[in-house]
């Protein structure tokens, strides 16, 4: 199925359909027959990470990533590639997609210094003091959203367009500034573009990515223990001492590291958990 659809011999949505059909989220590859009997056939006799013979596993070393994460990459890809060869953007499109897709909500301002939200006062007048000049007045005042257009186009990096003062009106009400929503807008004007392109090359990579799990090639033969610590903790036992175990991408543990480099690393992790504990006498961890 992966070949013909790479070879365009069937269409996105057929290939989509087929695999998806009997697909189901809590149904575990290796509850399988097929995979029990291939298992079996390469499975060896004692852990290859600490030679134990108890509770024996086939422990892969790297597991497929699902379908939505290769999309949400590719949609990435795409899209960073599109702004880089559409920097600028019609100033006018840009304005109607923000007064159709989000909700201006405008910052207070000092009318003295254009300091950004005064004390708003309960019992005394006048109602309100800025923080920055200490100038006391009646009401604030506010930009426009065209004003922070305007100067966003003028300036993409000035201090006033830096505020999370649009929200969107989709579901998720999020805030943005002018930069998210001219990235959010690129985002969606490359998606739009290549939409049918993005999902059949994020469904190849994951293809190959549930092929390559299923053909065992990436295996190792582990115990419950090593299996475990190389799933949860990231971590497997040092080839040097056999005793001790140590992260992944570490080549030994820190006892079995040179002197000198043991030593700089036990100070480090001294210095971090003197920290944690102070942030715990602190009330700050």
């Amino acid at each position: 199925m992966r070949d013909k659809l790479a070879n365009g011999e069937i269409d996105l949505e057929s290939a989509q359909a087929e695999y998806w059909k009997d697909f189901k989220e809590e149904k575990r590859s290796w509850h399988t027959k097929d995979w029990k009997e291939r298992r079996a056939k390469i499975i060896k006799d004692k852990c290859e990470i600490c030679g134990s013979k108890e509770t024996l596993t086939l422990q892969h070393r790297s597991h497929p990533k699902r379908y939505s994460e290769y999309l949400r990459e590719i949609k990435r890809a795409y899209a960073n590639e599109y702004i880089d060869n559409n920097s600028k953007i019609d100033k006018s499109k840009f304005r109607d997609h923000i007064l159709e897709n989000y909700v201006y909500i405008a910052i207070s301002l000092c009318p003295n210094c254009m300091g950004k939200n005064p004390n708003m006062r309960v019992s005394k007048n006048p109602r309100y003091r800025c923080t920055e000049c200490k100038h006391e007045f009646d009401m604030p005042i506010h930009r426009s959203a065209m004003e922070l257009i305007s100067i966003f186009y003028e300036d993409e990096n000035a201090h006033e367009v830096r505020d999370r003062c649009f929200m969107s009106k989709d579901k998720w009400k999020n805030f943005h500034n002018l930069s998210n929503v001219r990235y959010w807008y690129q985002r969606e004007k490359a998606i739009n573009k290549d939409d049918k392109k993005i999902e059949e090359e994020a469904f190849l990579l994951y293809l190959n990515d549930i092929i390559h799990y299923l053909s065992f090639d990436d295996t190792m033969t582990a115990c419950k223990r090593c299996a475990f610590n190389h799933d949860i903790n990231r971590t497997e036992l040092c080839p040097e001492c056999k005793q001790y175990y140590k992260g992944l991408q570490y080549p030994t543990c820190i006892k079995c590291l040179p002197e000198e480099k043991r030593k700089a690393v036990t100070e480090i992790i001294e210095f971090g958990n003197e920290m944690r504990e102070m942030h715990k006498r602190l009330g700050i961890d």
